[in-house]
């Protein structure tokens, strides 16, 4: 399995429409708007090369209101930390 973080500039009219779009598509398997250089960042999983290459230029950047893509291939993982967990920590505050 191959794993990508998909870093996205997209409109800021429109990210909320922009990340589920992208959510819903194939091979995404999780898409967080945040502060910073960039608005959404979509983790994505497929089996080959040849997927990812479908993927990122043929869907993610053709969804409306998405800007420009910068995309970084993981070698390894050195956690495996329960993310959803960690991103709720302090939402009961």
């Amino acid at each position: 399995m191959i794993t990508a973080i998909v870093l996205i500039h997209a409109v800021a009219d429109s990210i909320p429409e922009t990340a589920q779009a992208i959510a819903d598509i194939e091979g995404v398997s999780e898409v967080y708007s945040c502060a910073g250089d960039v608005d959404l960042i979509a983790l994505v999983r497929v089996h080959t090369h040849e997927d990812l290459a479908d993927l990122i230029p043929g869907k993610i950047s053709r969804v409306e209101g998405v800007i420009d893509t910068d995309t970084h291939i993981a070698f390894r993982s050195y956690s495996t930390a329960d993310t959803e967990s960690a991103f709720a920590l302090g939402a009961d505050e």
